[in-house]
Formats: C-alpha cells, sequence, structure tokens
C-alpha cells in the first residue's frame, strides 16, 4: 500500500466526466493534491477541446478526451452519471485500475433495489459485492485498500452523519423524519427546467415526496447499524426499527445541504450528546458544535457539522455540509486517501471557489 510519507513518484489519476461540477470539484482537488498526477480528464461534450476551457484557473496541459483508457493511470474517478459508468468500471477493474465512483451505481447493496430507485436493473450486480460505501465516519477500515469506492450521495451524506451515533447507541425511541434542504448545484450541471434561475429564484418547494433514491442509502446504512453484521459491529445495541420519512427541498442558493433530523428520544438530551460527541471523536470532517450550523459555515470545506438538540421528548438533530465536497468529490478524495493510504485530510484543507 502507498503511504504519504513514501510516496516517490506520483499516482497517475483519470477523471470521466470532468466537467460536471462532481468531476470539476474533484480536477481543483486532485490539481493540488502532492502524490498525484492527473493524466486523463475527459469529457464527450468537450472532446478534442484544451483543459483550459474549462479549468482557466489550472495550470493543466492537454485536452479532453471523449472516454478515459485505462492503460497507464491507477485510478479514475467517475463522475458520469446514474446508469452510464457502471459498465466502464467493470472493464477498468478488470485492467487492474481501481475505481472511485460519484455516481449512484455502487451505493446499494441489494441488486434488486436498483429497479426500484433507478428504473432499471443493475448492469453488473456482481459488483455489488466489491463496492465499498465511501462514508469514512462508518466505513474506513474497509476503505484501506479498497478497489471500488461508491460514493454516497449529498443528502445521504448530511443524514446519515446525522443519524448514526443516535441508531447506534439505541437513542431512537420512534420512527424517524428527516427534513433536507439543498442547494441547486446538488441537481448538476446540465439544463433543466426545475433549475433554471427564473424557476428556483425567491421559491422554495419540496420534491419527491413518493420517495427520494437518496432514502434507499440513508436506510442501508443505518439498518446495518441498528441491527449490525456479527462480524462486524456487533458491539452495537439495537435500537432504531427502520422507519424513515424523508423530504427534500430545493433552495435558491448555489451549494450547501441542510438536513434537520426528528425523532423520540431514548434516555436524556445529555446521553444523546456525549453519544454524538463519542462517536465522531478524532473524525477530521465530522463535528458536534453547540449551535444549530448554517450551510455558509460548510461552504467550500469538507466538513460535515452536526448539532444536538430536543424540544421535550422529540430529539432534533441538524446537519450542514457542501453538497459539492464532503458530499461527492471532496468525499471521494477522503476516501481515496484512505485507500492509498495517504493522510486523510491531504488535499482537502484549503477552500474551493468554484462553483
Amino acid at each position: 500500500m502507498y503511504t504519504h510519507a513514501l510516496v516517490t513518484k506520483k499516482l497517475r489519476a483519470a477523471v470521466a466526466g470532468a466537467n460536471g461540477y462532481a468531476g470539476m470539484t474533484a480536477v481543483h482537488l486532485l490539481a493540488r493534491h502532492p502524490g498525484v498526477e492527473l493524466t486523463q480528464l475527459t469529457s464527450r461534450s468537450y472532446a478534442g477541446k484544451p483543459y483550459s476551457q474549462v479549468f482557466p484557473l489550472l495550470d493543466l496541459k492537454g485536452s479532453f478526451v471523449p472516454e478515459p483508457a485505462p492503460d497507464g493511470v491507477e485510478v479514475i474517478f467517475s463522475c458520469l452519471p446514474h446508469n452510464v459508468g457502471a459498465t466502464r468500471v467493470e472493464s477498468w477493474l478488470e485492467a487492474g485500475v481501481r475505481v472511485v465512483d460519484m455516481s449512484a451505481d455502487f451505493r446499494l447493496r441489494e441488486p434488486s433495489e436498483y429497479p426500484k430507485w433507478y428504473r432499471q436493473p443493475h448492469p453488473v450486480p456482481a459488483l455489488l459485492e466489491q463496492a465499498v460505501f465511501g462514508l469514512p465516519e462508518l466505513h474506513e477500515p474497509e476503505l484501506r485498500g479498497a478497489r471500488l469506492v461508491a460514493v454516497p450521495g449529498c443528502y445521504s451524506t448530511a443524514s446519515i452523519l446525522a443519524l448514526a451515533p443516535a441508531v447506534s447507541a439505541g437513542l431512537v425511541g420512534s420512527d424517524i423524519v428527516v427534513d433536507a434542504k439543498s442547494g441547486v448545484s446538488g441537481a448538476g450541471r446540465s439544463l433543466g427546467l426545475g433549475v433554471q434561475f427564473s424557476e428556483v429564484n425567491e421559491s422554495l418547494g419540496a420534491y419527491a415526496i413518493e420517495g427520494h433514491r437518496h432514502l434507499a442509502e440513508i436506510v442501508q446504512e443505518l439498518s446495518g447499524l441498528a441491527s449490525p453484521h456479527p462480524a462486524l459491529r456487533a458491539d452495537l445495541p439495537t435500537g432504531w426499527g427502520g422507519g424513515l420519512t424523508f423530504v427534500p427541498h430545493l433552495v435558491p442558493m448555489t451549494r450547501g445541504i441542510l438536513a434537520t433530523c426528528y425523532f423520540d428520544l431514548k434516555g436524556s438530551v445529555g446521553e444523546l450528546q456525549d453519544a454524538y460527541r463519542e462517536f465522531y471523536a478524532g473524525q477530521p470532517f465530522a463535528r458536534v458544535v453547540d449551535k444549530t450550523p448554517a450551510t455558509k459555515l460548510t461552504t467550500h470545506s469538507n466538513l460535515c457539522l452536526v448539532n444536538v438538540g430536543a424540544q421535550g421528548r422529540k430529539a432534533v438533530v441538524t446537519a450542514a455540509l457542501d453538497n459539492l465536497l464532503k458530499g461527492a468529490s471532496g468525499q471521494g478524495i477522503e476516501c481515496f486517501n484512505i485507500a492509498f493510504g495517504f493522510d486523510r485530510t491531504t488535499a482537502l484543507t484549503g477552500a474551493l471557489q468554484w462553483p
């Protein structure tokens, strides 16, 4: 395994789908990573055009190619749309390349869940067993040396981090309600009526009331904490029963996620706060704060800020993060650092300004 202190040769990396928001963010982070050499950036719409057309402030030499070639690279960051990159990932892995996937193609462990949430069977279900869910606060040991990392969604990252300590400690006494809000960049860079300025400006609305696809990730991970696999987390008590309502909202801001979570509290508020502080002790990017966090506190950072409070016997836990960093590419780089033996914070401590 590579270690940050012993690296004498930079890892050669490619970013597939480098002109979308997740891809652009990944490129900006990797360009300042001391252990990485960016050797390929791919984009069908920008194929043949110089990198400077998308990254005018970065000193990157070369032109976009339509598809990544696994020859000559050691890791590919796949920022391709859902249901597009899965079959490509199979060939990359067969070529010996390790993959950090930013789409939803490998986040769910059960193949039967994909037709329900993504309207088609999974094209390579055998790979689901290899994929490691890329949430370091829960899966750091499995991420070490991982060949395929499935970076979770922005809503699911905020919601899971807001709820994991309570669920794992058995302090949830009812079904959970998650009220979550996202900036417009969470919808991606492609044009669409629902994200045009005149549609979202001075407006706030809920959507996917029947069930957002990130709900499946949240339930999967929290269920694993409530009823742990004996070989993994047998020490965790059984608490939460699995009922969860998740309602997302689109907010007229560029970036940010705020998840406010409600459940009946077992035990005292002090016990709940202690459980969160213990769960996140030593974690570089999950921080328990005394005041309810605003999204601006996390903007352009890889932090998730969590506050624990209550109204009577109803716990109220809020979590804020930047949807393009801790909610996407920042977390992808964090997982990459763990997988390849770099310090977990490498390239993640300075702010990014775009978009």
